[in-house]
């Protein structure tokens, strides 16, 4: 089981340079424990694509379909106290944004406070820096 951050995700909703990596993590493992928010950070970044032209409309409703599709099997980390608690932590100990910051907390209640125990799979690099300083293996990413 890993934690997947959004920027992972998107690359199995739409073909970029990391799809091929990350579907091979993901037909490895398909048991996804994701943030509450995520659906709605990967509208996003897919809505900015299709804004610039970087995908079709018809694109565009084929990764929205995708993205159902995983939503209705993957694990949500719902928002709490204690999330914001340890996203404020993370916000004075890494330069993350709030997003990631509450991905990364989402991550941290996930392994239980043992964030060794939880492969963490992110395609932004700040990101990755911060799950790595805070104990997360990273899976296969290092050529991203």
């Amino acid at each position: 089981m890993r934690f997947w951050d959004s920027s992972a995700l998107v690359p199995l909703l739409v073909a970029e340079k990391q799809t091929p990596i990350l579907q091979s993590l993901y037909l490895e493992d398909p048991v996804l424990l994701v943030w509450w928010g995520t659906e709605v950070e990967c509208v996003s970044a897919l809505g900015r694509l299709e804004r610039s032209g970087g995908i079709s409309p018809p694109a565009m409703e084929e990764a929205l379909g995708r993205l159902r599709d995983l939503r209705s099997v993957w694990q949500e980390i719902q928002p709490g106290p204690r999330l914001r608690e340890v996203a404020c932590r993370l916000l004075r100990t890494h330069p993350l944004r709030s997003a990631d910051a509450t991905q990364l907390a989402a991550a941290i209640i996930a392994s239980l406070d043992r964030p060794s125990t939880l492969g963490f799979v992110c395609a932004d690099e700040r990101l990755v820096g911060a799950a790595r300083k805070e104990g997360f293996p990273v899976p296969g990413l290092s050529s991203l």
